[in-house]
This record gives structure tokens, C-alpha cells and sequence, in this order.
């Protein structure tokens, strides 16, 4: 950010900004990028500028497999650990699971939310009013603990690379801790510079990592191939653990939920969708090309990965003894690095866990961005978040001080992790799945409905697995879950006295009305309640027209709420002639706030002060101030003063409000 010369009006000069304040430059560092528009900032999920034609698939395969091709760095070790020789067959019901379940429920996804709202945004056009906000909130909290997990548990497992290395300092052993917070530090402070270009980043550190990987598995096959009597050996240690076949089936199925972290990275997936090249005859109301594209970079890494998982889930099973798979052990977290090493030397094992650092510490970043991308899409939109969070460089240390928490938290543990992580990932592809089957049953397609809600069932079984197993998972939710709904209902409460109406559009008729009344002097409003229709205006009205100094023809104002759970709207002043009276009529989300921001729209076309007219309403104020904030009526006169001082800080140019 460059320096701008301030003009100096008493010499005529121009002079550096030495003058301004410390605080004041951070602070528009800070807050530098904040816009209205959200998902457009600094990071690989941003939404692209009109002009900005988009990657091709595979290089936007390459930015969501930083986080998805990345576990491969620790699943094959967690897999051991969960069903120990069985691991192969539990992984390849994994892989059944993914191909068979989650690739067809986030191909809908991509079809039903082809600009990255993902599954979230789905479940939020389903459920109106605040069922549906609540409900989003939680899902947020769920995917805020799946990418929260990711960042600390990729930057963990790093860090067990780097102190397993034998090429490491002495000083390193033990360091896991220290090294992880170091690697999470660098990654925000990509982030704090700001981050421009990561396809680039991805594509190199993608095709490096999946090159080596390649590599070891290949040699790994070529041992057992060369030394069948291995393969014998695992056989027959299964059969003597394992009564027969169906057995062994059985296991599988009940300790894959452990491998689940296998399937990370569809979410991702869905939400770098505005990056997509698509095709020439695109819409934004019809991007097919852009679904299509995206259809195919799901399937391929889909399919790539499941067949790197069964590979590697043989080998390992076969090639690493047991016991190095345990809490301690050395291949705990690491096993291709352990075959890397044991089969190519200590420089191709080298070569293994630096691609393999590289790319966990990169999943680290893009699960922030996934983050960046889902916080100014909907909490602010909420009203249940600052404007600050629109920006950049707060969410970003925000986040990053919340992964130092859970890092010291679970010191760094990988396998304490994976619970919270799979939990979280599970919870958003339950939601998916979920969404897939009401989209297609509303589309009246029905062997599809049926498909979508076995594949909802089956991850409604793997979750609850999962936490009944490793309940840390939850447990790391739920704080998020309250801290959430705590902070974004109290950032509501907070922000509801503000005008809360981004523009104010007047009819023709309403147009000619206004400038009539204008004619006879400043404007006379009268706040009606739209619900009582009955010829002349019944209830305060003709209280207030005895009472009130009206030296012109009245204006009637009606106000109606379209959906109390919003907190912001575009809103249009309709004006119809009725009963021999002027009548004005506007949906909003709340009555005095859209009152407040007719007032000052009706001022400035005017340019006088407009009178709005009132009665006091019936009931206590505790009670009429909850409805106010629950259902955006309640105590109306004096919220919409209270809009109004905030809105307009020169009493003057305030629209006066009057009671009675």
C-alpha cells in the first residue's frame, strides 16, 4: 500500500502523511478490501470480476486437492490405527462411500449452486424466517470446526514430517508443538500480505506431490509383487483374527466412519465453482459450462484419490508393522513417508516429506479461504456480524488466533484431531446429501430421491459413529456452535437501530403523490398499520389528526414486514389513491426502520423535513421492544426515532417524529 501526498492548504505544497495517525493507518490497513460485495477478497475462493474468465478445470481441481489429495500425508496411518489389518477393506468401503455417495450428492450441489454457495445455501432456501437462519448458524459452527481442524491438523502433520526426518535437527525432536504454531503463523501471514494468485501455488505443489506419491506407491507395489509371501503373510493373519469372510466384511463396515477424513475436500470442491472456465454461452442464471466443467474436476479427483487410497491403504497394511502405526510410532501419521524412506533412501524419503509439508501446509490455506468465503456471505447479510468482518486481514487473525487455541488445546496431536475434523466434514455432507434429496424430490424424480436419502441415511450412520467414537468432535462444535449464535445474536440486537435499508425506490405513482403534497409545504405522514383496511383509517388515526398540528393533506404510511429475519433490503414505495386519501405502502424487514429510511429518502427528494405522526402502542416496553426484534414491528415510534438520530446526526436535517 503506497504513501498518497496531502495537499497543504495554507502553502500551497504538498506534504507526506507524516501527520496521520498510527491508528488511523493500521486501521485502514486493517479494514483494506472491505466492500459490500461478498466472497470477493484476496484468496483462492474469491468470487472473480466479471471480466475475469476463469481457470481451466484442472487447474481448479488443483487448488481444492491441496486439502483433499493432502490426506494422504496421514489417512493411510489413521485407517491402520482404526481397523488395523482390515484397513484395505475398510478403505474400499470408504471408496464405495465416496464414489457411489458423495460424488453423486455434490454433482447435484453444483447444479443446484453453481456460483459456490454450496449445500448451506441450499437447507437456506428451504427453511424461511429464523428456523432457516438458526439453522445455517449451526451449519456455519459445523463447517467452521471442519476448517478450523483442517488448518491445525494439516499444520500438525507437517510438523511431524519435519521432526521425523532424519535429516532433521536434534533440536527439532519434540518440537511438534512450537513447529506447528510456526507454520500456522506463515500462513496467516500470507494471508495479513494478501494473498493474489493460488491457482499457480496449487498447480505446482499438486503435481509434485501426487508425482512422489506416484513414486512411493509404485516402488511399494513392485515389493510386494516381487515379494508375494508378504501379501500370503497379511492374508493369513486376517483369516486367524477373523472367523471367515463375512467377518471380516462386517468389521469393515463398522470401523470405516473412522477413515471418513478420506472424503475431505467436496465442500471445497463446490465452492471455487466461480472459478470454473465455463463456456462462451454462459449466463449467470445458466452456467452450463461452468457446471459441467465443475462435474468433471469432482469426479476426477474423486476417482484419482480413491484409487491413491486403496494403494496405499494395501501397502501400508502389508509393508508397515503394526506397532509403527501406534501413538509414537514412526509411521504414526506418516506412512508413505515411512515406505518413502525405507524404500528410496533417506534423500527420496527427504524429497517425500518436503512435497509432503508443502502441501499440508497449503491445505492449511485453502480451508481459510473456504472460511473468508463463507463468513461475509452470510453473517453480515445476517445483520450477526460487524461490517469489519467483510474485510479481509480481521477475519484472517480471527481465525488464526482460534487455531493457535485448538493447537495447544490437542498439542499438536494428529490423531486427537482427526475426531473434530471428521466430524465437522461429515456434518456438511449429511447437509448435501440432504439438500440433494428434497432438490429432487421437488423436481418429481423420484428413483433419484430414493437414491439421495439412502446416501443421507448412510451418512447419518457414519456421523453418529463417529461422535459415539471419538466425541472430541462434537465437543469442538459445539463450542463453535454457541460461540456463534451467542456473538451473531448479540451483534443482531446490537445492529438493529440501524437504518437497515440499502436503497429506496419510489413508483410513479408514488413520485406524483409526494411532489403534490410537497407543493402545500413540508410533508405529513401518518403511520398506518397495514393490517386494518376498513375505508377510513381506524385505530390512532383520528386521535391523531385532532391532536396533531396537520396544516396540509395527510400522506397515509403503511408499513408491512416481508421477513423479520432479515436484517437489510432494497425496498419500494408503491402509491395508490384510496377513500379520498394519499396512501403510501412498502414491504421491509422491520416496521420503524424502514419507516426511518422512507423519511430521509421522502427529505432528500423534497429537501424539507417530513413530519411523521404516531400512537403510542399498547403493552409494556420490555415485551413490544422483543417483538420489535423477533418479528420487526413492536414499539415503533420510538425505535424509528432512535434510526433516525443514529442514520441523520444533524437535528436540523432530522425527520422530526411525533407521538400522541
Amino acid at each position: 500500500m503506497t504513501d498518497v501526498a496531502v495537499a497543504d492548504t495554507d502553502s500551497g505544497t504538498c506534504r507526506a502523511p507524516e501527520a496521520a495517525s498510527v491508528g488511523a493507518r493500521w486501521r485502514t490497513w486493517l479494514l483494506q478490501g472491505l466492500s459490500e460485495r461478498t466472497a470477493r477478497h484476496p484468496g483462492p475462493h474469491r468470487t472473480p470480476h466479471p471480466e475475469h474468465e476463469g481457470h481451466r478445470w484442472w487447474r481448479v481441481m488443483c487448488l481444492t486437492g491441496v486439502d483433499y489429495f493432502s490426506t494422504l500425508g496421514y489417512q493411510p496411518g489413521i485407517a491402520a490405527l482404526a481397523a488395523g489389518l482390515l484397513s484395505p477393506l475398510a478403505t474400499l468401503v470408504l471408496v464405495a462411500l465416496t464414489l457411489c455417495g458423495a460424488l453423486p450428492v455434490y454433482r447435484r450441489v453444483a447444479r443446484e449452486s453453481p456460483h459456490g454457495e454450496g449445500s448451506i445455501a441450499m437447507l437456506e432456501r428451504l427453511l424461511p424466517w429464523w428456523p432457516g437462519k438458526i439453522f445455517v448458524l449451526v451449519l456455519l459452527a459445523f463447517a467452521a470446526t471442519d476448517f478450523m481442524i483442517t488448518i491445525t491438523l494439516s499444520a500438525a502433520d507437517a510438523a511431524a514430517h519435519v521432526v521425523e526426518n532424519p535429516f532433521a535437527p536434534h533440536w527439532l525432536h519434540s518440537a511438534n508443538l512450537s513447529i506447528t504454531l510456526v507454520l500456522i503463523g506463515v500462513l496467516a501471514a500470507v494471508f495479513l500480505k494478501g494473498f493474489r494468485e493460488a491457482i499457480g501455488i496449487a498447480v505446482a505443489l499438486v503435481g509434485t506431490y501426487l508425482a512422489v506419491n506416484v513414486v512411493v506407491l509404485a516402488v511399494a507395489a513392485w515389493h510386494l509383487v516381487a515379494h508375494p509371501v508378504r501379501i500370503r503373510d497379511w492374508a493369513d493373519a486376517m483369516t486367524a483374527a477373523h472367523s471367515s469372510p463375512w467377518a471380516m466384511a462386517g468389521v469393515a463396515l463398522l470401523v470405516f466412519p473412522k477413515l471418513a477424513l478420506g472424503m475431505s475436500g467436496f465442500e471445497t470442491g463446490v465452492a471455487v465453482m466461480p472459478q470454473v472456465q465455463g463456456d462462451p454461452s454462459d449466463t449467470y442464471e445458466r452456467p452450463e459450462g461452468r457446471v459441467r466443467e465443475t462435474r468433471r474436476l469432482l469426479t476426477t479427483a474423486a476417482v484419482t484419490m480413491s484409487c491413491l487410497l486403496l494403494l496405499s491403504s494395501l501397502t501400508t497394511a502389508i509393508l508397515i508393522p503394526q506397532d509403527a502405526f501406534k501413538s509414537g510410532g514412526p509411521a504414526n501419521g506418516r506412512a508413505l513417508a515411512y515406505l518413502a524412506h525405507q524404500y528410496l533412501g533417506e534423500a527420496g524419503g527427504t524429497a517425500y516429506d518436503v512435497s509432503t509439508i508443502a502441501i499440508l501446509w497449503f491445505a492449511g490455506a485453502s480451508a481459510l479461504a473456504g472460511l473468508l468465503n463463507l463468513v461475509p456471505r452470510y453473517l453480515p447479510r445476517y445483520g450477526m456480524a460487524p461490517e469489519w468482518t467483510r474485510a479481509v486481514r480481521p477475519l484472517v487473525l480471527l481465525f488464526m488466533g482460534a487455531a493457535v487455541l485448538i493447537t495447544l488445546w490437542f498439542h499438536a496431536n494428529v490423531d486427537k484431531q482427526s475426531g473434530a475434523y471428521a466430524t465437522g466434514m461429515l456434518v456438511l455432507m449429511l447437509s448435501a446429501s440432504f439438500a440433494s434429496t428434497v432438490a429432487a424430490h421437488r423436481r418429481g424424480r423420484r428413483w433419484a430421491t430414493i437414491g439421495f436419502a439412502v446416501i443421507t441415511a448412510v451418512f447419518g450412520y457414519t456421523l453418529v459413529a463417529n461422535v459415539v467414537e471419538r466425541p472430541d468432535g462434537i465437543k469442538i462444535a459445539a463450542i463453535f456452535i454457541v460461540a456463534i449464535l451467542v456473538t451473531s445474536f448479540g451483534s443482531r440486537v446490537h445492529r438493529s437501530f440501524e437504518l437497515r435499508v440499502t436503497d429506496v425506490r419510489l413508483d410513479a405513482e408514488a413520485m406524483r403523490i409526494v411532489d403534490r403534497a410537497a407543493a402545500e409545504g413540508p410533508l405529513q405522514l401518518i403511520a398506518h398499520e397495514p393490517l386494518e383496511h376498513h375505508g377510513q383509517p381506524s385505530g390512532f388515526t383520528p386521535q391523531v389528526l385532532t391532536r396533531a398540528p396537520i396544516s396540509g393533506p395527510p400522506l397515509f404510511l403503511e408499513v408491512s414486514v416481508r421477513d423479520s429475519s432479515d436484517f437489510t433490503a432494497d425496498v419500494t414505495v408503491h402509491g395508490t389513491e384510496r377513500d379520498g386519501a394519499a396512501w403510501l405502502s412498502v414491504q421491509g424487514p422491520t416496521v420503524p426502520n424502514t419507516i426511518a429510511a422512507v423519511l430521509l429518502a421522502l427529505r432528500d427528494r423534497t429537501e424539507d423535513v417530513p413530519h411523521a405522526y404516531f400512537s403510542w402502542s399498547e403493552g409494556g416496553p420490555v415485551g413490544r421492544l422483543l417483538r420489535f426484534l423477533v418479528f420487526g414491528d413492536g414499539e415503533v415510534a420510538p425505535v424509528t426515532r432512535e434510526v433516525l438520530r443514529r442514520a441523520e446526526p444533524d437535528p436540523e436535517r432530522r425527520p422530526r417524529v411525533h407521538v400522541s
